[in-house]
């Protein structure tokens, strides 16, 4: 593959002949002799060079007037890691195009958020992604409502809205030109039921697309040992939180163990709890994105496992991920909240602001009682009652009101660097908290912290034991993987049981 948006016709074809798993969801084949478009692994027969064309997503193959093949089911793939990590405009936009915001403010909206003007946008769209910002929202609804109408039997009425589709009608007109098929031919009979529990929500489980392999016990470890009583609970082999999505509130319960494969597609399974439907969308690339799932585990490992200070843990714990966030603004505040103490400090401290200020909620999972406090809510408290020290407490309230302004936003739309800038000149915020909210709530995968107190430890002890000085420059770009295989040698395992996990030591 080229540099983003451009793609080597020659390089595509070869992976398409070898089936390579690797590139599904990179790119995609388009066949002009059948009118389909497939994933580059699609088991039939390999048509000739001459008869293919390629596109950097799926909406760039439906706007030339393909449909998706009904064998390998193309759209059933997770998303380019190129576009997932990419710190550039069209990154950027797929990134917010994927979150559902096109639905929920347009592609004004969209614009606004990357710094452009709505027409502009569109040619570079056009240009790097083969689609305008309305077609690439568009593929994601049709994707979207094929999940829903497979695994779920909620009503065709309510898939349309869930999936973000403006009009029932629009969605039959979409489902069909993409699929071929109507979406009552597509519903088949095995799937979960969506219940509807007393309190009105719906109950939707779907199987999310990660990229293997995936070392989902040691992100459920990760999750277990920062979790903050009230938002978040966790047990043997799964992790539930609260979700405050743009409809209202939700809470999800993830199944996490390891998926070994070598390279391919494994699935997560997820039960959503919606208060609106029309959160479909934002909540699963939520829960997505802290998954880390379109990351290219192969590629990380390859290349941190080649090197002899990190090779030995890379080869311990293949597919390791960053754990992302389900809102950025929670993450800066929690990171603000865990300077300079312990994780078990942090997170008693979490919970106590948690109940004072988090917005009480129902929820079906036992222990999840609170959304976390937004922004506009904590910048107007008092630091003084906050229970942290004065600096701390003012910095907290600080950050909060930048946050709710939008001084700093932080929905992984801005420019990285941009960010960076913006919460390095808030009181009390120093670099190594803007670089782990880069890596946390941005989706960095270059980031470092040379000065972590535990990092310096493991560098030291591991480079003893390796008899080398370590190099981080020769970890780029993936040193925020680099990191939290560092930090993995110190992570606590999740303990034995049934049932919920405590917030002790």
């Amino acid at each position: 593959m080229t540099p983003t948006g451009h793609l080597d016709s020659a390089a595509c074809y070869r992976a398409v002949q070898s089936r390579d798993r690797r590139f599904d969801g990179v790119f995609y084949t388009a066949v002009r002799t059948t009118g389909i478009y497939c994933r580059p692994s699609c088991p039939a027969r390999t048509p000739a060079s001459v008869n293919v064309t390629f596109h950097p997503t799926a909406a760039s193959a439906q706007t030339a007037g393909y449909r998706a093949c009904k064998r390998c089911l193309p759209d059933a793939t997770p998303g380019s890691p190129e576009w997932d990590v990419a710190a550039d405009v069209a990154g950027r936009a797929m990134r917010l195009i994927a979150d559902g915001l096109v639905d929920r403010e347009g592609v004004g909206g969209l614009a606004e958020r990357v710094g452009y003007t709505p027409r502009h946008l569109g040619r570079l769209l056009s240009q790097e992604l083969g689609a305008a910002p309305l077609a690439l929202a568009r593929a994601r609804r049709a994707q979207t409502a094929r999940v829903l109408i497979e695994s779920t039997d909620l009503p065709l009425t309510d898939v349309a809205f869930a999936a973000g589709f403006a009009s029932v009608r629009q969605f039959n007109e979409t489902v069909r030109e993409v699929y071929e098929a109507s979406p009552t031919q597509l519903r088949g009979a095995g799937r979960a039921p969506a219940r509807r529990p007393a309190h009105g929500s719906a109950t939707l489980g779907l199987r999310l697309a990660v990229r293997t392999p995936f070392a989902g016990r040691r992100l459920l470890d990760f999750l277990a040992y920062h979790l903050v009583p009230g938002v978040e609970v966790a047990g043997r082999g799964w992790y539930a939180r609260t979700l405050d999505l743009p409809h209202g509130p939700a809470t999800v319960r993830i199944e996490l163990d390891d998926l070994t494969a070598p390279s391919g597609t494994g699935f997560v399974r997820a039960e959503f709890v919606l208060h609106d439907l029309r959160d479909t969308t934002a909540a699963v690339e939520r829960v997505r994105r802290l998954l880390d799932a379109d990351a290219d585990p192969v590629a990380v490992d390859n290349q941190l496992g080649a090197d002899r200070f990190l090779g030995p843990l890379v080869l311990a714990t293949p597919g390791l991920r960053v754990p992302g966030q389900v809102d950025g603004d929670e993450t800066a505040v929690r990171t603000v909240i865990g300077q300079q103490v312990s994780v078990t400090g942090a997170r008693t401290v979490g919970g106590r602001i948690v109940a004072a200020h988090g917005r009480a909620v129902e929820s079906p999972v036992p222990g999840l009682t609170h959304l976390f406090p937004d922004a506009a809510t904590l910048a107007t408290v008092d630091p003084e009652t906050l229970p942290m020290p004065r600096a701390r407490g003012r910095a907290l309230v600080g950050l909060a009101s930048a946050l709710a302004t939008g001084a700093v936003v932080l929905d992984r739309g801005p420019d990285r660097d941009d960010v960076r800038r913006a919460l390095l000149a808030l009181p009390g915020i120093g670099p190594w908290t803007a670089d782990y909210v880069a890596m946390r709530a941005l989706g960095h995968p270059d980031v470092f912290l040379p000065t972590d107190l535990a990092v310096r430890r493991v560098l030291a002890d591991v480079g003893r034991c390796a008899d080398t000085e370590p190099d981080p420059q020769a970890w780029r770009p993936w040193r925020s993987y680099a990191l939290m295989h560092l930090w993995n040698t110190l992570m606590p395992e999740t303990p034995p049981g049934e049932g919920e996990l405590t917030c002790g030591p």
